[in-house]
């Protein structure tokens, strides 16, 4: 999504999903509170109409003028501002596509994405995920927040959270079914064992351990941990310290990352980049420079090279 800006703008709240993912029950709630029943006229972008419609009372009473986008050629600049130009709205709420590729989209000038949030019908996810995979993954990477719906029939929650953080770590996300928010992720939900000697962390289980030590880096202060990684020496860093990671597929094959924490160890010069190596190492929650502030510091008890695993690359699902 391309936006440019100048000193007049105008707020947009974006709200998107697949189909009956519960993106207009979001909306109608949201125009219902008191915090929204502000001066000025909200203007409503309806982007596809779903099986749920807005009542006439809530929309006269929030001051909300709803109007359809009802082809993906009509979303462009040109149109969305001459669609503006006849309400003159003080803020504005898409209730977007999920099926029209983001990337290729741009606002006019002075729209200004104030928030983005993504509605998730968890029952479907799996099917949706694996069929339209590069398109969840657009609607995800620039959300503020994703909110998974109609989480009564789902067993386990936790790769929900993990896919959505592949993608977008600042993300934060949400749990709800018919009597709101339901758990959050705890160490249970975890594939290895935090009481373990020594944590393996093999294949899918590496990426869960990177993530969740970003979020709950006390869990792994003290731990030991063992895991195969590719070999990166940062230009700046010290000779004693590189990065084995791993590449993760975090929406699709054309978005990939890197996953690594700084390891710390007088053998690590020793190692070319690109090298693959098995490591075993103390976990330290300390101050790194790159992290910005405290972050896990491993200290490598003993690193070896090892073969490259198959597949090299981890996939969440």
């Amino acid at each position: 999504m391309v936006m440019f800006k100048r000193n007049k703008t105008v707020p947009v709240y974006m709200i998107n999903g697949f189909l009956e993912s519960g993106k207009t029950s979001f909306i109608a709630f949201t125009l219902e509170q008191d915090y929204f029943q502000i001066d000025g006229e909200t203007l409503l972008l309806l982007c596809e109409e779903g099986m749920e419609e807005y009542d006439d009372e809530l929309l006269e009473a929030s001051h909300t003028v709803v109007e359809l986008i009802e082809d993906e050629s009509e979303f462009t600049p040109e149109h969305l501002a001459a669609v503006a130009a006849k309400h003159h709205p003080e803020r504005i709420i898409i209730e977007y596509n999920g099926m029209w590729l983001m990337r290729d989209k741009k606002l006019p000038a002075d729209w200004v994405i104030e928030q983005q949030i993504t509605h998730v019908d968890a029952s479907t996810f799996e099917v949706f995920y694996k069929n339209m995979k590069s398109l969840f993954g657009e609607m995800v990477k620039n959300s503020d927040m994703v909110i998974f719906n109609r989480c009564d029939m789902v067993e386990d929650l936790a790769p929900l959270r993990r896919t959505v953080q592949a993608v977008n770590m600042n993300a934060e996300v949400v749990f709800e079914d018919e009597e709101g928010e339901v758990q959050e992720m705890t160490e249970e939900d975890l594939p290895y064992d935090l009481d373990a000697d020594v944590i393996e962390l093999e294949g899918p289980a590496y990426a869960i351990w990177y993530m969740d030590a970003l979020d709950n880096p006390g869990r792994y202060d003290g731990k030991v941990v063992r895991y195969k990684g590719m070999v990166m020496h940062p230009g700046d860093f010290p000779r004693n310290a590189f990065v084995p990671g791993r590449l993760v597929n975090t929406c699709c094959e054309e978005d990939m990352a890197f996953f690594g924490f700084v390891v710390k160890s007088n053998q690590a010069d020793k190692f070319a980049d690109r090298d693959w190596v098995e490591v075993t190492a103390k976990v330290n929650i300390e101050y790194w420079k790159d992290y910005e502030g405290e972050g896990p510091v491993l200290y490598a008890s003993d690193i070896h090279k090892t073969v490259q695993p198959v597949p090299d690359i981890i996939s969440f699902m």
